[in-house]
């Protein structure tokens, strides 16, 4: 028989493992590459000591002249707050007396809840990892009072259901909304919960994850933002200056391998992967189809199929804005979280715990984690791109 201890053990032993994995490796190909570290954290901060430059005491000198003065390696401390990723999960007190007696409907009753679960941290997730850590979504440029409904500078982060707060121009809050539609092809959404009017929501507002503004992870838009004046709490340096170059148009070999030679010879970073927008693979592939030449594929981390570039894997995700090709080295990346996913318990060490005044039980899946970059000058971004 089903009872709240057997639930309780199931996604405490089963599906927590289940989960753990999905996120970590099948959310995103980018994520699956980082490496993931419980060092270098320090109560709620990462703090992690980088070198920089090379030591000065490395010289040239005559056979009897004196030896010469030695230098200290140059080092900087980044630090940065950890992040509080969530995941709720809810089961109505019907539906689990209804399993009750059922073993295989309770089954399936847990598993398209996590399976609910997983999809929505995955888009989540994966999201951040492109995002400055600003948490915004998207910004107005067109209201339509009449429907309830806007139009954003880009979609690409919003979704139907998707729980919202909006903030006008100068950052006050304007109130809490539920994404009920969006038509991807007119940059539009329409919104529930508050009517939208000029006066609170003129062009300008934006709009973030609830409880997310200044909260995400700091992604790579915040490596690649000159507007940003500091990262990690450092003010931005030359050796932490990316490459950039805008306004590709038409894609090409040359393009691409002239940045990853300017990245490898500047920095001394080796890039050893490529993510685009689909876009920007399409209008890859089909430059390559003009030569008669086809590109090679490869498995990678995370079961992921990639196309290679003179032996690089390049993927494309969903996140990545459009027009946009990033050269990165993800060994220059670390998620550093204090622990991995894991299940919120009560005092009775319970997962699953009933929400005040209603008939639903919740369990919440937490992690505490911030992405960090060692080596921002050692990342490349080609943008601009005429995509296919």
């Amino acid at each position: 028989m089903v009872t709240m201890q057997t639930a309780d053990k199931a996604l405490k032993s089963f599906y927590l493992d289940a989960v753990t994995d999905a996120l970590d490796k099948a959310a995103n190909p980018f994520l699956a590459q980082l490496k993931k570290s419980t060092a270098d954290v320090w109560g709620k901060d990462v703090r992690k000591l980088v070198r920089y430059g090379v030591n000065g005491g490395i010289a040239a000198g005559g056979e009897t002249e004196e030896l010469k003065a030695s230098d200290a390696t140059n080092y900087v401390q980044f630090v940065s707050s950890l992040k509080n990723l969530y995941g709720t999960i809810e089961i109505s007190d019907k539906a689990l007396r209804a399993s009750q007696n059922s073993e295989g409907a309770f089954v399936n009753l847990l598993n398209d809840e996590m399976d609910n679960l997983i999809k929505s941290a995955s888009l989540n997730f994966g999201r951040m990892l492109f995002g400055d850590g600003s948490g915004k979504l998207a910004t107005v440029t067109e209201l339509i009072p009449s429907s309830n409904c806007a139009v954003f500078d880009s979609v690409k982060n919003l979704f139907e259901g998707m729980m919202v707060c909006a903030y006008n121009p100068n950052g006050t809050k304007v109130g809490d909304f539920k994404i009920s539609a969006v038509v991807r092809e007119e940059k539009k959404a329409t919104l529930s919960g508050i009517a939208l009017v000029e006066s609170n929501f003129p062009v300008g507002s934006y709009i973030c994850m609830q409880g997310g503004l200044e909260q995400e992870i700091t992604g790579l838009g915040a490596i690649f933002d000159d507007t940003k004046e500091q990262i990690y709490g450092v003010v931005r340096q030359s050796f932490m200056q990316p490459y950039k170059q805008t306004e590709v148009g038409e894609i090409d070999e040359d393009t691409i391998q002239k940045a990853i030679d300017s990245i490898e010879e500047n920095s001394g970073s080796k890039v050893n992967f490529i993510v685009c927008s689909w876009g920007v693979r399409r209008a890859l592939a089909a430059y390559y189809r003009q030569h008669n030449v086809v590109l090679a594929t490869q498995e990678i981390e995370g079961g992921y199929k990639a196309l290679t570039f003179n032996g690089i894997p390049v993927v494309a995700d969903r996140f990545c804005p459009e027009g946009t090709m990033y050269l990165l080295n993800t060994d220059d990346f670390c998620i550093h979280q204090l622990c991995d996913w894991q299940w919120l318990e009560g005092d009775d060490g319970k997962v699953l715990t009933k929400l005040p005044n209603k008939p639903v039980y919740s369990a919440t899946l937490v992690k505490y984690a911030e992405l960090m970059c060692y080596k921002p000058g050692g990342q490349g971004m080609l943008s601009g791109i005429t995509e296919k």
